[in-house]
């Protein structure tokens, strides 16, 4: 078994491996719910690969699965016949091909690769019929509904996860993008009739982390105009540096969370006015009296109500998360007579994971390194991530790689 930072030999899969494990018996605070143990390599079947991980990002899911909270993945998974008592997590890596499974033939030994996050069935009669992959039934996110992922030396996916590494980028830079970029992808180009288009204003909330700078990024790509809202000025100088035309700081406004209730008169008059406030100071940067044809969300309970008031008639709100809370309010008001949309969205498919990526590839895209660190500040990278002490960009742990800057092929 290689220490952390070595691999075996190109194809040679030891029997044990070094990896951060979360157990139930240690749900709660990410801090100490993750630690570093030995376990057994995972084993490979039909249509799955084997990768060494070179590098691992870090995202808020796993948060979650640190937690126990809202789903106890150990335990949906052992209703689900696995047997693991475990998981390992980790939801974007860059790696080598190590094995490849039965009725694998595009993918070789050696290949150097990053990971997409969408997982399914592929016979799920859902996907047989020609139907998003992402909204089928058995779709999953790998390395957090699934076990083994990017928190071990080895993970085990699925063939069609399996996307070319961009030459140009480091195995730390290579990990960091993928699942929030092709989220992002997901959420700004995947819902028919409010995709972003030429000259769209597009609010993004968190624009300075790791999803705001993918989603102001690919705003930009498409030939629109993002703004960022974010915490300090700080922040809102690094969003502007990925694409955003300008920033909004949340803390001048003081209306977050649920809003009064509508036959609050005074409350309502006071949440209204810091309300239009906060879409006034989207019009400044706008240069004109422009609501935003999209808006950008994943906070979820503090910002939804504000994000549904000042979206466009007839524009989207999208969401991908909750991380401020799961209990949203919609005021009816501002939603069906201005028939905006409350879109969800959850992951990536195929076309979306290998469209985002051919982005990165070209050059379009900048995967926002924040920091790296090493496998043993796993723990505490979640930790602060759950206590909302915001980073910039994305986080990238080494795992076979030594080097934050080995990696690069052009």
């Amino acid at each position: 078994m290689p220490d952390v930072g070595q691999l075996p030999p190109l194809g040679v899969v030891p029997p044990k491996m070094h990896a951060q494990v979360i157990r139930p018996d240690r749900y709660g605070d990410p801090g100490t719910a993750f630690q570093h143990e030995v376990v057994p390599t995972p084993k490979i079947g039909p249509g799955e690969v084997l990768i060494a991980v070179m590098a691992a990002g870090i995202n808020y899911n796993n948060v979650w699965a640190a937690r126990g909270y809202p789903v106890d993945q150990v335990a949906t998974r052992q209703r689900r016949g696995e047997t693991e008592d475990f998981h390992i997590g980790g939801s974007d890596a860059s790696g080598i091909v190590y094995a490849v499974g039965a009725d694998v033939d595009n993918i070789s030994i050696g290949d150097e690769v990053i990971i997409h996050p969408g997982v399914w069935d592929e016979n799920d009669p859902w996907i047989a019929a020609g139907r998003d992959q992402m909204i089928a039934p058995s779709a999953r996110i790998w390395g957090y509904d699934t076990n083994y992922g990017s928190f071990g030396q080895f993970a085990r996916v699925q063939a069609h996860q399996v996307l070319p590494k961009a030459p140009h980028l480091t195995w730390a830079e290579a990990a960091a993008p993928t699942l929030v970029g092709t989220t992002a992808y997901r959420m700004l180009h995947g819902w028919a009739g409010n995709t972003v288009q030429d000259g769209d204003l597009v609010l993004v909330w968190g624009g300075s982390g790791g999803l705001g700078t993918q989603a102001s990024q690919l705003v930009r790509a498409a030939g629109g105009r993002a703004i960022a809202v974010v915490s300090d000025d700080e922040r809102g100088e690094y969003a502007m540096k990925y694409g955003a035309i300008g920033y909004i700081n949340r803390r001048e406004f003081n209306h977050w969370g649920i809003p009064p209730l509508v036959d609050d008169t005074e409350g309502q008059k006071a949440w209204s006015a810091s309300a239009r406030a906060f879409g006034k100071k989207i019009w400044e940067i706008a240069g004109a009296k422009e609501d935003p044809a999209i808006v950008f969300e994943h906070p979820g309970a503090a910002t939804i109500p504000t994000s549904i008031f000042v979206c466009r008639p007839g524009g989207m709100v999208t969401v991908c998360a909750g991380t401020t809370g799961f209990d949203a309010m919609v005021d009816l008001r501002y939603h069906w007579t201005r028939q905006k949309r409350l879109q969800g969205s959850h992951g990536t498919n195929d076309a979306q994971a290998v469209a985002y990526n051919q982005l990165v590839i070209d050059g379009k895209i900048d995967p926002c390194v924040g920091r790296v660190l090493a496998i043993d500040d796993i723990p505490r990278a979640h930790a602060e991530m759950g206590r909302g002490e915001e980073v910039f960009g994305n986080t990238v742990i080494l795992i076979g790689a030594s080097d934050p800057d080995a990696g690069k092929r052009s």
